[in-house]
């Protein structure tokens, strides 16, 4: 019975630390299922669309799908004249994420040629802890802010009355 308890109390334990950890942060796909790939001509403002109805956090992540093609980071500068010269980050593997680690701007485009005139670029606004908390719009992402702090404390005093129940 003590191998139980101590069991159980080491599951609470873990599951509430948990909480915390499977919440702060989230992936998100670049393009859906298309992935990254050179937009529409009737559609050149895809990417931003996209971004804009998302509300990205440090410690997300974006994934970028393609073939036959890369994607940069480069600086606002680079971004308005898809100057592919000078990128702070590259990557041609075909399936690139870039995590993001600080709030602000992140300027992306396409590195292969023609593709960045065409439409294939984005802006991605990462908020910072306090725009946050301001923000009352939706993203794909499934988080804390979400979820709400107030009932994931409610979750872990129900987790902690169940075991000093037991125990």
């Amino acid at each position: 019975m003590a191998a139980f308890k101590a069991t159980l109390c080491w599951l609470v334990i873990f599951i509430s630390l948990g909480n915390f950890l499977v919440f702060s942060s989230f992936e998100f796909q670049v393009g859906g299922t298309q992935g990254w790939v050179v937009p529409p001509s009737n559609d050149s403002k895809v990417y931003n669309d996209w971004a804009s109805e998302n509300r990205f956090q440090v410690g997300n992540a974006i994934r970028f799908k393609y073939k036959k093609d890369s994607v940069l980071k480069v600086t606002k500068e680079d971004y308005k004249k898809c100057n592919s010269s000078h990128p702070t980050y590259f990557s041609n593997t075909g399936n690139s994420v870039y995590m993001f680690n600080h709030s602000g701007s992140f300027y992306f485009i396409s590195g292969a040629a023609g593709h960045c005139e065409k439409g294939q670029r984005m802006i991605v606004k990462v908020m910072s802890a306090d725009e946050e908390s301001l923000s009352s719009g939706k993203s794909d992402g499934y988080r804390a802010a979400e979820l709400g702090v107030s009932k994931l404390v409610f979750v872990q005093f129900v987790m902690f009355y169940v075991a000093s129940l037991v125990f």
